[in-house]
């Protein structure tokens, strides 16, 4: 093998190295997605729960420090509402996020093996 063709398997497995560090980033960011998005989705459960409780004869309580404090039941329920909304955004946020990332995932996965293709040729 001369210099250059040994200078040039170098740079492939340089390159290799620096785009598999770069898809474990990937991976990485996919799986705290998927951990974030697990949270919300058993965040909007609870909630959706919480709304379905909140009939018309329910008593509702707010805990403010120590002390438990009677609250207007259209005024709970907005606030439930609310979270819901808040809720269902950062999921649908987070789902664009995780296609974007698995996305990216598959192109680097492709590139490393062109890179891989291309060392075992030399």
């Amino acid at each position: 093998m001369n210099s250059s063709s040994s200078t040039a398997l170098r740079e492939l497995q340089r390159d290799l190295e620096n785009r598999a560090n770069d898809l474990s980033k990937l991976q990485k960011d996919i799986a705290k997605n998927r951990q974030v998005r697990k949270k919300y989705t058993i965040q909007l459960g609870e909630n959706e729960l919480e709304l379905d409780l909140l009939n018309e004869d329910a008593n509702v309580y707010k805990l403010i420090c120590p002390v438990l404090v009677k609250q207007d039941l259209a005024e709970a329920n907005a606030n439930v509402r609310k979270r819901i909304e808040y809720i269902s955004a950062e999921l649908k946020r987070l789902d664009g996020s995780l296609q974007d990332l698995e996305e990216k995932q598959h192109s680097k996965r492709e590139a490393i093996l062109k890179v891989q293709q291309r060392i075992q040729s030399h």
